[in-house]
């Protein structure tokens, strides 16, 4: 099932908040999700929740334009999730996490306008992809308080050949998107580890030529 009711959603996020939180994804009240509803409508994280003890009433529903259905107010964020909703039709959930590890590879190369996986087996997890043999793009853009310029920024890159359906903000964190809420967690999971192994490697090269 791609798409939910409202309800059920609900659920859902509450579940995918608890477990983003216990990876160490959404420290404090970092990090928003949404998933496209079985009405066209969204459903949305409140501003300002800990994703690690939401509850239903913490999810809200918001139209295409981001504008409340239900009492709360939507992430500051929501904007970036419509913006992906709408350019890529097939996307039915969109998770957005703030890892340590993302932040600290975006500061690192702060002129890098991507990063570039090879060789790993854990590429045969995103959608399209059946060998290690593969390259996958990460977008990295820098951050705004303005959504509009980071959308300005990312939309081009996401259309890239070997595009990760996912991307990162410098200083802030990832957006991952699938299919629905599995595929979402599943590719936002395998971003994390695909950069942590990275980092680990730098780390392990660097060590070895001391």
């Amino acid at each position: 099932m791609t798409v939910m009711t409202f309800e059920d959603a609900a659920h859902a996020l509450v579940e995918t908040g608890r477990r983003i939180d216990g990876r160490g994804w959404a420290p404090a009240t970092a990090g928003n999700y949404s998933v496209r509803l079985d009405d066209g409508s969204f459903a949305v994280t409140t501003s300002g929740r800990h994703k690690g003890r939401l509850v239903a009433g913490d999810i809200m529903r918001v139209d295409g334009a981001g504008q409340g259905l239900t009492p709360g107010k939507p992430s500051a964020e929501t904007w970036l999730h419509l913006a992906l909703y709408h350019a890529f039709p097939e996307a039915n959930a969109v998770l957005h996490g703030h890892s340590p590890q993302a932040v600290g590879l975006s500061r690192a190369v702060p002129e890098a306008t991507e990063w570039v996986f090879r060789g790993h087996e854990m590429l045969k997890v995103f959608p399209g992809i059946d060998t290690h043999e593969a390259e996958l793009r990460l977008p990295i853009v820098d951050n705004s308080q303005d959504m509009a310029v980071i959308e300005a920024a990312v939309a081009p890159a996401r259309l890239a050949p070997n595009a990760a359906p996912a991307y990162l903000i410098r200083s802030h964190g990832v957006y991952a998107w699938g299919k629905d809420l599995d595929e979402a967690e599943r590719v936002l999971e395998a971003t994390e580890w695909l950069i942590a192994a990275e980092l680990a490697e730098m780390s392990f090269r660097n060590g070895a030529g001391r």
